[in-house]
């Protein structure tokens, strides 16, 4: 008899340890939308149990061209059917140490979906945008330069550059012709740059300067730089856009935080191995660091885990 009944439920000894904390994979495929792509022994494997096998093994697949990851995935569905209806033929999911196993992905699957539930319910767009308002009001302000350098091996040719920038040489020439550094080839740029993204002796030079001014030659653990400054400001707030990935991290964060704490609260829970303790704080408010001092951490560059 055919069973339509999902794979991820009759082969749940294999898939339920799949991440449920991304994006969850039914969201993907909306009613009606996840074709069945194969059969194995009666059991329908749909598309997004494709997608489920590719978290759970994806990482460990040679690099291969996309239709032979699929038909990789596929044959390890199948695997997994079949391997999985021979185990129930002999009983093994009436084993004690396999009965443990199941019931702890169970659990477990049960628990990062229902995680995965408090903090996207957490993350409307009001409370995003509340959270980003807070963040950016306490930043400090941050002034930053943009500025070009030349960098040499010895202060003698520092020294000869300055006096050749003195004597209205252009220095972004000058950078191309005999500056030492990778940047030589876009003459010298460094772009904006704040004070504690440059060492110290670099930093405390080129914000001396004007814009417009170079240095004289400034001594650092790479040799000897003169640097130009083109321009200054204070550093831009990065826009709702550009860190909304890092802010819905965090607003789940906490709410995933809050619900543990709340029930954990609430459980009553037995150690049998040692005396008891005070339980471990899991404060929500932690990542909350956050709204007063972490807000100048947001950087729009920063990769999001989810």
């Amino acid at each position: 008899m055919t069973s339509s009944r999902p794979l991820a439920l009759r082969a749940f000894g294999a898939l339920a340890v799949a991440g449920f904390l991304a994006t969850p994979i039914g969201a993907l495929y909306a009613a009606g939308s996840d074709p069945v792509v194969a059969r194995a022994n009666g059991v329908d494997i749909h598309e997004s149990d494709l997608a489920l096998a590719e978290e759970e093994i994806g990482g460990n697949m040679p690099a291969v061209s996309p239709e032979r990851k699929r038909e990789y995935l596929i044959t390890y569905l199948t695997d997994v059917v079949v391997l999985s209806q021979a185990a129930e033929q002999q009983k093994l999911p009436d084993r004690p140490d396999v009965k443990r196993r199941l019931t702890f992905n169970h659990n477990r699957v049960l628990m990062e979906a229902l995680l995965q539930d408090a903090g996207r319910a957490a993350s409307s767009d009001a409370e995003l945008h509340k959270v980003y308002d807070q963040v950016v009001k306490q930043m400090p302000d941050q002034e930053e330069v943009r500025a070009r350098h030349i960098l040499v091996p010895t202060e003698k040719e520092a020294k000869e550059i300055v006096a050749e920038l003195k004597n209205g040489a252009h220095f972004a020439t000058l950078a191309k012709e005999k500056s030492k550094d990778p940047a030589a080839a876009q003459g010298g740029e460094l772009g904006w740059f704040t004070k504690d993204q440059m060492v110290p002796e670099f930093a405390a030079a080129a914000f001396k300067l004007h814009k417009g001014q170079f240095s004289d030659p400034v001594k650092t653990q790479f040799g000897w730089h003169i640097i130009q400054v083109e321009d200054r400001r204070v550093k831009p707030r990065p826009t709702f856009d550009e860190v909304k990935g890092q802010i819905e991290a965090y607003v789940a964060h906490r709410a995933q935080a809050a619900l543990v704490e709340k029930l954990r609260g609430s459980a009553k829970i037995e150690r049998f191995d040692k005396p008891a303790a005070s339980k471990p704080s899991l404060d929500p408010a932690a990542p909350a660091k956050l709204d007063p001092a972490a807000p100048a951490k947001l950087d729009p560059a920063a990769p999001v885990k989810k």
